[in-house]
């Protein structure tokens, strides 16, 4: 790994640029469900197209995190990182000038490789660049600005699709992320590369192809389940193709003299520790924005503006308890912040398994979301900051990019399921029922289940109570 000409250090510009990256990304993820339907009257988009400008970017970003993570750990995580950001910022420009439908979800796809290369580089370019009480401080940005990220791409969607054009939630990502490339080469250091390194890192090319053909295999029959049905043809035939390939990915991973994920690090140690709570919580936690937006827009009328707006309480609540996690990490430990942080999000999961139509937003919304916020933001920076604790540097690309696929796996994989909880519901309603208390019978449902799921994050978070050396 190449080391830089020394660039002018400045810790907290070079965290502003590296957490900023990061919520571009997260912007990204939700900014187009607002915009979608001025979208569609645009481009004339069919309705497999229209969940096409919402799925590309997901199986291009969830598949392709494992191989960016190793990319960054063997040709430079500045590099990558950099790369990276032009790429998901050239892309976003040909998004917002997007003449056909498949220009756009083109576009989308180059976005969600972008953020692959980036996802992984920004916490190993964290790890390298900050240490002991600092670190943890500055994860604690990471969490809050990624945390909040998908909840300001709510707003932000709705407010420029309203005030200037659904093109606009691209080309605003443009000016951003040219200022973020400029600003990364300046201010921000590549890792020097540990002497007990391997002198000559080689790339897995088998275990590059087999895990992120797997994994993409994997994301896709989820997306596809949650639009037509688990035994869809298509569907069976993305999961037979991922119950061959992620088989095969473990195989030549045992086998690699430098694998592209170490299998180690999901075996044993801080990283191993923390996976199960990390993805049985982001199974949870991918159903709020997802069927709330739907309940606010569909059930309760509200405008895009007014929809996002909804969501504020949730990300202030992130936002706060994110920052105050390095305080509460040393007074009890990790342990705690991220057992209650998961059961207050069940509990507000719980809240809102209880929805009716006519519930006002301030009695039977507000107070769900904000148990839920208050419970993400103590949980997810805590597992974070832990679960790269005991990685090495040179390991810590791949190790992210472990951490991130997990989290966004789960999250696709439990979306799939609270879709499909969904589905039955809505259909074993009766036939006078109106449109909006059929939406909100099946959206309350889900909660159902998702709150069983963030209960169970709880309990895999207990483990981390054993005392460690």
């Amino acid at each position: 790994m190449p080391t830089a000409k020394s660039p002018a250090h400045r810790p907290g510009l070079a965290l502003a640029v590296i957490t900023g990256s990061m919520l571009l990304i997260g912007i990204d993820v939700t900014v187009v469900n607002l915009a979608l339907p001025d979208m569609r009257a645009a481009l004339d988009l069919s309705p497999a197209a229209s969940s096409w400008v919402l799925n590309a970017y997901t199986l291009a970003f969830g598949g392709l995190l494992l191989l960016g993570g190793r990319l960054g750990d063997v040709f430079g995580r500045l590099r990558m990182f950099v790369g990276g950001v032009g790429l998901f910022t050239t892309a976003s420009l040909l998004a917002g000038l997007a003449p056909w439908a498949w220009w756009l979800i083109a576009a989308r796809v180059l976005q969600g490789v972008g953020g692959a290369l980036v996802g992984p580089s920004t916490m190993a370019l964290i790890v390298s660049t900050f240490d002991g009480h600092a670190r943890a401080r500055a994860i604690s940005w990471y969490s809050a600005v990624l945390g909040g990220g998908a909840t300001v791409g709510l707003v932000l969607g709705g407010v420029l699709t309203e005030l200037a054009s659904w093109r606009w939630v691209f080309l605003v990502n443009v000016p951003l992320g040219a200022a973020l490339m400029v600003l990364a080469r300046r201010v921000v250091r590549e890792p020097v590369r540990p002497a007990s390194a391997a002198p000559r890192p080689k790339f897995d090319i088998a275990g590059a192809l087999t895990g992120t053909t797997g994994v993409a295999a994997l994301v896709y029959a989820c997306i596809r389940a949650g639009d037509t049905a688990w035994s869809d043809t298509r569907t069976v035939a993305a999961l037979v193709a991922a119950a061959v390939l992620l088989p095969a990915f473990l195989i030549v991973e045992r086998r690699a003299a430098q694998p592209i994920t170490p299998l180690r690090l999901a075996a044993r140690g801080t990283l191993a520790r923390v996976l199960p709570p990390v993805g049985l919580y982001a199974a949870a936690m991918f159903s709020v924005l997802f069927f709330l937006g739907q309940y606010f827009q569909e059930a309760r009328g509200y405008s895009p503006v007014k929809a996002g707006l909804a969501f504020l309480p949730l990300m202030v609540c992130q936002f706060t308890l994110a920052r105050l996690s390095p305080w509460l990490v040393r007074r009890v430990g990790t342990a705690w912040p991220a057992a209650v942080g998961a059961v207050l999000a069940a509990a507000g999961l719980t809240v809102l398994s209880r929805l009716d139509a006519s519930d006002p937003y301030t009695t039977a919304v507000l107070p769900a979301l904000l148990l839920i916020g208050i419970g993400a933001g103590s949980a997810m920076s805590p597992l974070t900051a832990y679960g790269m604790s005991g990685i090495a540097l040179d390991e810590s690309g791949a190790a992210s990019g472990l951490l991130q696929t997990t989290q966004w796996l789960a999250g696709t994989i439990g979306l799939a399921l609270w879709v499909t909880v969904f589905g039955h519901a809505t259909r074993d309603m009766a036939p006078d029922a109106t449109p909006e208390h059929v939406l909100t019978h099946g959206v309350a449902t889900a909660f159902a289940g998702a709150a069983i799921c963030a209960a169970l994050a709880a309990v895999a978070a207990v483990p981390l109570f054993r005392r460690t050396r």
